[in-house]
């Protein structure tokens, strides 16, 4: 009875403005995206840990179908360990949530700037971005949702696994549903992921349009990138900012 993992969650990317000759509407917009993405990194700080408890948890979870109910008394002592690691994960994912929100408030300060730009190419571009945007942030709220119904769901197997009397088809039935969940949790994070990547290449290329003068840094880099490769246990997060779950 496998149990599902979690992919990593991407992020945007980091533009620094090499030299500023004043605040053009271009340039305001560039102050409030990048401050955008320095509001998320609240977001890309809990991946990787979120990565480690998954991890640990699917490890307890092994174990646990090794032993076996023969061996309950060890059964339950590393459920209820299982459970602690899911209120640490349900502790990070509300923190996470935090800072993409806060992210999105700081971001929808450039609609009404939208406006002043006087290229229509550049206006075209900076719209599109923002719907891009719109769209990433709702693809997050869909997968923090599917990743809470997840949790909820492993949960409860850890709570069916402290019943002595639990039968084999009771834990396969709740394994079935919780993979089900996890399959919801990998078809929002790779949509995430995608509108993640779209925002990051219609930002560069306003910021090129508009002729701002911004030089390329990559934020700190997904240590947990890796290990998603080597074992597919995370969610992804890689925004860009200019100068900024299941196996």
């Amino acid at each position: 009875m496998p149990r599902k993992s979690i992919l990593i969650l991407s992020g945007i990317l980091v533009f620094v403005l090499a030299a500023c000759s004043g605040q053009s509407p271009a340039e305001k917009m560039y102050d409030h995206l990048e401050e955008a993405v320095t509001q998320e990194k609240g977001f890309a700080e809990q991946q990787q840990p979120l990565v480690e408890l998954e991890k640990k948890e699917k490890d307890l979870y092994n174990e646990i179908i090794t032993l076996g109910m023969e061996e309950f008394d060890q059964v339950k002592t590393l459920s209820e360990e299982a459970l602690g690691l899911i209120d640490q994960r349900e502790e990070l994912l509300a923190s996470e949530k935090e800072s993409i929100e806060s992210a999105k408030s700081e971001f929808d300060k450039v609609e009404s700037l939208v406006e002043e730009l006087e290229d229509d190419k550049v206006q075209t571009t900076a719209t599109e971005m923002m719907g891009v945007m719109d769209e990433r942030y709702q693809a997050y709220q869909e997968l923090n949702e599917s990743y809470q119904s997840a949790l909820e769901q492993d949960r409860k197997l850890y709570e069916m696994l402290q019943d002595e009397s639990l039968q084999e088809e009771e834990l396969k039935e709740q394994i079935d549903v919780i993979n089900a969940n996890y399959d919801k949790v990998i078809s929002a994070n790779e949509s995430f992921n995608q509108k993640t990547e779209d925002y990051n290449q219609l930002k560069q290329d306003f910021y090129n349009q508009a002729d701002l003068n911004v030089e390329y840094e990559r934020q700190v880099e997904n240590e947990s990138d890796n290990q998603g490769d080597a074992d597919s246990d995370s969610k992804e997060d890689d925004h860009e900012q200019d100068s900024k779950k299941a196996e």
